[in-house]
């Protein structure tokens, strides 16, 4: 696959979809640890374990899973190293991080998928989105599963002159006026935008499939209209090392999970690189520290960073 290719249009579109990007070695062991964390489309219709069901019913991201997963194979998906390839072209720099990864299962008639167009900046930079090449930022949705019209396929707007026009204040464009608009109305949400909605595309594929877009573009996510239909995706973020304001998710707050302990364990010096892990050779790594990260992994391999 042409990655330098599909920089360019991730550049100049605002997105590129990549169909079946995701190597099998990487997206069948996913696919079948998706029933660690989300129940299948037949048991979640059929009603197998009510309990089970509950969170996805009412608040459509009540269905996000945030990383560590419960299953290690798609922890693994956003440190591959398709995904590390992918990371490291279109933002044009080795040295990436990962600041964010979420799973999301969703079940037509559970709730309201369908979004206003919008732009993802708001919680994912505390500034603004940079269009310099050394401070782009990097979205992804993965499909873990097939997405298509009636599987609520993301909508995406093509970059244009119309959306470069647009300032960082309203972030979200309805269809319509809001019905509030001469109240109090949120200074953040537009009036009608039918404009936009005109524009936006659907982006489908089979799994496997990365539909990589920049914190600027606009998008919304669709309702899903297929009878007793499922759709499993994540939505993974990179940014360069240098741009320490493109965040959205700090590390350390999960990492004395279960399910972060495992994670490490099995990974090496690149995966945990994308985490904030210093490589070997790195200042950071002393007698000391070496010493205090192996009692806090006792199952990492610390070979590398030694011997750096």
């Amino acid at each position: 696959m042409d990655l330098d290719r599909a920089r360019q249009t991730w550049i100049d579109d605002g997105y590129v979809v990549l169909p079946a990007y995701l190597p099998p070695e990487v997206l069948e062991p996913a696919v079948a640890g998706l029933g660690d964390l989300f129940p299948s489309a037949d048991d979640f219709h059929d009603g197998v374990d009510p309990e089970r069901n509950a969170r996805f019913v009412g608040d459509g991201f009540d269905g996000i899973d945030a990383f560590p997963f419960a299953s290690l194979a798609v922890s693994r998906v956003p440190v591959s190293e398709a995904m590390r390839e992918l990371a490291t072209t279109l933002l044009a720099t080795p040295d990436v991080r990962l600041y964010s990864a979420e799973a999301w299962g969703k079940y037509e008639g559970a709730a309201d998928y369908d979004q206003d167009l919008h732009r993802d900046y708001l919680n994912h930079t505390i500034l603004t989105p940079s269009s310099a090449p050394q401070f782009r930022q990097l979205e992804v949705f993965v499909f873990l599963s097939e997405v298509t019209v009636e599987l609520g396929a993301p909508r995406m707007v093509r970059r244009s002159e119309v959306t470069d026009a647009l300032p960082a204040r309203p972030n979200f464009f309805p269809r319509s006026d809001p019905a509030d608009a001469d109240a109090d109305a949120d200074a953040f949400v537009s009036t009608g935008r039918p404009d936009l909605y005109e524009l936006e595309v659907p982006a489908t594929g089979p799994p496997g499939t990365v539909v990589a877009f920049q914190p600027q573009t606009v998008h919304r996510g669709s309702a899903i209209t297929q009878p007793r239909g499922a759709r499993f995706t994540m939505h993974v973020s990179y940014r360069p090392a240098a741009a320490e304001w493109a965040q959205r998710h700090a590390w350390a707050d999960r990492s004395h999970d279960d399910h972060w302990y495992a994670f490490v364990d099995q990974a090496g010096p690149r995966e945990l690189a994308l985490l904030g892990f210093p490589e070997p050779g790195h200042a950071y790594w002393t007698d000391e520290t070496l010493e205090g990260v192996a009692q806090r992994y006792p199952g990492l391999d610390l070979t590398p960073w030694r011997q750096g």
